[in-house]
């Protein structure tokens, strides 16, 4: 898919109803505890994340971040770059300071389309606002150290390639969970930045199927 042809299409669909839940559960971890689909607990802390689409070579490629393995919360994961909205900041003016203070992104060159729907991630406590957005051009990235391991530059038909999506069966304490996840070289996208992602490629028209278990 072209840039531009990707780019018209996400405009349109955030003009309309977002599937919200029901698509973001296609990518979910099964059970996902302490998640309701679409309950956002009052007593939660407000985040915003920034998906930022850019073309490469005409071929839009969406950005990601690998999470310092040093943090307190999430470590490691893979996510958007993005985190808690400060006082008196709007969503989107929180997405565009986190965008640029952990990777370099420029506020003014991006133009934002619209939001997805908030997401409640359990584990940490926080509501997930995601501002999807563009940029006209690649630019270069610059990790924060200590916040950001690794820039991830992820080509969208990678994404909405469905053939390279897995499932594995995960213990944590006492439970086990059937997780899907994408292998992106070192870096695992799967959880809630997965969820946000399954939304994204539902109003692009790829909605995402079940990936292969990997037993």
């Amino acid at each position: 898919m072209r840039f531009q042809d990707l780019a018209d299409r996400l405009a349109h669909a955030l003009e309309e109803p977002l599937p919200g839940s029901g698509a973001q559960e296609l990518l979910a971890p099964r059970p996902r505890k302490g998640w309701q689909p679409g309950r956002l607990p009052q007593d939660c802390k407000p985040a915003a994340g920034l998906l930022v689409v850019y073309p490469v070579e005409d071929q839009p490629h969406v950005l990601l971040t690998q999470r310092d393995d040093g943090l307190p919360q999430h470590a490691g994961q893979v996510a958007l770059p993005g985190g808690e909205i400060e006082e008196g900041e709007t969503i989107a003016q929180a997405a565009l300071r986190e965008a640029h203070e952990e990777v370099g992104v420029v506020s003014e060159t991006v133009r934002l389309l619209g939001s997805l729907s908030p997401l409640h991630i359990p584990v940490s406590g926080f509501i997930l606002h995601p501002v999807v957005g563009l940029l006209d051009r690649r630019h270069e990235f610059r990790p924060q150290p200590g916040e950001v391991a690794r820039v991830l530059e992820v080509p969208f038909d990678r994404l909405a390639d469905f053939g390279r999506w897995r499932s594995e069966t995960r213990r944590f304490r006492d439970d086990e969970f059937d997780v899907p996840f994408l292998d992106l070289g070192g870096a695992v996208l799967w959880g809630a930045t997965a969820m946000v992602v399954a939304e994204f490629l539902s109003i692009a028209g790829f909605p995402p199927t079940p990936p292969r278990s990997t037993k």
